[in-house]
């Protein structure tokens, strides 16, 4: 099971790659065009717009597995080990309520911008809304998978140390 998480992430982590580089061509191709030859592509600003949307969300399901979202850790650090772990099953609560919350508001968005498309490239806006979805489920998956290994004792809290996944 972990080599096909392994994989999976491996996927994840190759596609924020290429995200980042076609993000990265479309906007420096668009402005050499722009103050070269008074043009541009239409087309690589909206593909642009939407790279840079998925690029966040995939990050941010990368980000939780590696234990690298900002946090503010002082009161956990300082607790005692039982408290600290009951902290960090209420904050991995927390986070899964949150991923509940934006996966309804994806549901509802998904919803009513079901016929909206984008003006140039004409694809489904679904397709932006849409990475929220596994973004949400990831993220969610592993805040529960965290909260329950907290709340029975799998998982301590260790100052300092992320990728709490793996021990």
């Amino acid at each position: 099971m972990k080599t096909v998480v392994d994989a999976l992430f491996a996927v994840i982590d190759a596609l924020l790659v290429l995200l980042l580089v076609a993000m990265t061509a479309m906007v420096f191709g668009n402005v050499v065009l722009r103050y070269g030859f008074g043009s541009g592509i239409d087309l690589s600003e909206e593909m642009s717009r939407f790279a840079f949307v998925w690029l966040i969300f995939l990050g941010s399901i990368s980000a939780m597995r590696r234990n690298l979202h900002m946090g503010f850790d002082v009161v956990v650090i300082l607790a005692r080990p039982r408290a600290r772990r009951v902290m960090l099953t209420i904050a991995n609560g927390l986070i899964l309520f949150c991923c509940v919350l934006i996966l309804t508001g994806t549901v509802q968005q998904w919803q009513i911008n079901a016929t909206n498309r984008a003006p140039v490239t004409n694809l489904p806006m679904s397709w932006l809304f849409g990475i929220a979805v596994p973004a949400c489920l990831g993220i969610g998956a592993m805040a529960a998978w965290r909260m329950f290994a907290y709340a029975t004792g799998r998982l301590t809290h260790a100052p300092g140390q992320s990728g709490d996944l793996h021990q």
